[in-house]
């Protein structure tokens, strides 16, 4: 029966359809390299650059972030191949832990990390889209901006409608079987993984000036005027340059996110114990060696000064610009409308099979725990794909510069940080269940275990303490957001519930 929240307390029973196993080793991996490549390796370089004042030291930030996605992707295997079940990282949290465990994190992920992402990338697309078609325009608006309060305000520009558009298309897609989202996928990924390899291989040879080189390489390891991160911390002694190295993972971290997406599909792959653990590791290293590659081209392109104050962050297209006079732009704005439409479809796609996973347990609304005729989650897509394009609209508002900014660029501020936990904690459930559950079967066991696993929980809690301490204000709200889903849990079962899907030691066989 429905509770009084809305949300199903059905017993958990046989599902008149099940999933369709469709999905090959190569469709995993185009899941994996849509889902991560969106729009932030095109911009996020230039902050990091005012942050650390050197191209030396951006590379290995980008290094660290590969090292620690690669590290994370590989201990996430072993839990893909141990359970491959439809929801992936809520299974996992909920085996290891406990089902409050996965209900926060499924809670989470709908209200901000994927609704959120999603709903950024497509205005992104739109942006993207006005400067080929300039009527298409964040200012050109059919509903003016509305004020609710001194902060904030809501409106509808033909840049948000475009937006929604996405959304709404996409969703319906989705929902007409796992073929469509499939093929999608497949052709943009592939698509926007040869405009990277385009933006890297026309910037290096067109591009690349001795002059920049010298410049930006010459004294390689010598912070150039970075930002004061506090009162007297800086890039330029030891340890303010660690301490922005562990800040500007922000960037680079949030531009490698949602690899973890394809495990959400575990219930639609032919092959899950061999194919999401392959398809973390080839895909994971595929991106990770693009976005290096692609910083080392704005190095050898642009000067560190014009990185710095390039306007709107756009390093990408001044890079193009540079090895492209006139055409540069454009080319790349295409690019980008590629890369954000496929990488929302990944996002859509995955994302309702975690809630379906919530809502067989009883822990979402209902219907979303329901395939169509098409065996994929519909309600669940529709759900998502409501909420997405409800944050589209959402505006913050600057009095001093009466300037518009957009609600989810300020929610995914503050939920990088408990992205990270959630990866911290996930990766100690793999010690978890090897030390209570010893006897269940790993096809995959993660790799250098203990000694890899190990390290990225160190490392990411050194980065969660840094970031806590010296971005509070953009931490701090993340985990309140997160705990505000604590009430919700206790309210849901608070009513009478049978037991849900947790997995018994057989099922994970």
């Amino acid at each position: 029966m429905t509770g009084r929240t809305g949300v199903s307390h059905q017993p958990s029973q046989p599902e008149a359809r099940e999933f369709r196993r469709s999905l090959g080793l190569f469709d995993s991996t185009m899941v994996v390299v849509g889902a991560m490549i969106g729009s932030g390796i095109f911009l996020v370089s230039a902050d990091m650059t005012r942050l650390l004042g050197s191209a030396s030291w951006v590379l290995v930030a980008w290094g660290l972030t590969a090292l620690l996605t690669l590290a994370a992707a590989l201990s996430y295997g072993e839990l893909a191949a141990m359970m491959p079940r439809a929801g992936g990282q809520y299974v996992y949290l909920r085996e290891a832990f406990s089902p409050i465990a996965g209900f926060l994190y499924g809670w989470t992920l709908f209200a901000v990390i994927q609704t959120g992402t999603v709903a950024a990338v497509s205005v992104g697309f739109a942006r993207y889209a006005s400067v080929l078609f300039p009527f298409i325009g964040e200012d050109r608006y059919l509903i003016p901006p509305i004020h609710l309060s001194e902060g904030y305000a809501v409106s509808l520009s033909n840049a948000q409608l475009l937006a929604i558009a996405v959304i709404a298309l996409l969703t319906w897609t989705n929902t007409r079987g796992i073929e469509y989202g499939r093929l999608i996928q497949n052709v943009f990924t592939s698509a926007k993984t040869a405009a990277v390899v385009g933006l890297i291989v026309i910037g290096l040879v067109f591009g690349a000036s001795a002059g920049t080189i010298d410049a930006n390489f010459s004294r390689a390891w010598a912070p150039v005027n970075p930002v004061a991160i506090a009162p007297g911390v800086d890039a330029a002694s030891l340890f303010g340059l660690l301490v922005a190295l562990a800040i500007a993972q922000v960037g680079s971290l949030f531009a490698s996110d949602a690899w973890n997406n394809i495990t959400f599909t575990a219930g639609e792959v032919k092959n899950p114990r061999r194919d999401i653990p392959v398809s973390l590791a080839v895909g994971t290293g595929i991106v990770m060696t693009l976005y290096l590659a692609a910083n080392v081209t704005y190095f050898v392109t642009l000067p560190i000064d014009a990185i710095k104050t390039v306007p709107s962050d756009r390093v990408a297209a001044a890079s193009l610009e540079v090895a492209l006079p006139g055409i540069g732009g454009a080319l790349l704005a295409v690019g980008i409308m590629i890369s954000t439409f496929g990488c929302a479809n990944g996002m859509l796609l995955a994302g309702a099979r975690a809630y379906y996973a919530m809502a067989r347990d009883g822990l979402f609304f209902r219907s979303a725990g329901v395939l169509n005729d098409r065996r994929v989650p519909a309600w669940g897509l529709a759900l998502q794909g409501v909420w997405t394009a409800f944050l589209v609209l959402p505006r913050t508002f600057d009095p001093a510069s009466r300037t518009y900014g957009n609600l989810y660029g300020s929610l995914l501020d503050y939920v990088v940080s408990a992205a990270l936990f959630f990866y911290i904690l996930t990766i100690a459930g793999v010690f978890r269940l090897r030390w209570t559950r010893p006897g269940a079967p790993r096809p995959y066991r993660a790799f250098g275990y203990p000694l890899v696993p190990a390290l990225y929980i160190v490392a990411a809690s050194g980065i969660l303490v840094v970031l806590a301490i010296y971005r509070a204000s953009t931490t701090w709200p993340g985990f309140v957001i997160v705990l505000l889903g604590v009430p919700v849990y206790l309210m849901i079962r608070r009513s009478p519930v049978e037991t849900g899907t947790v997995l018994t030691p057989s099922e994970t066989a």
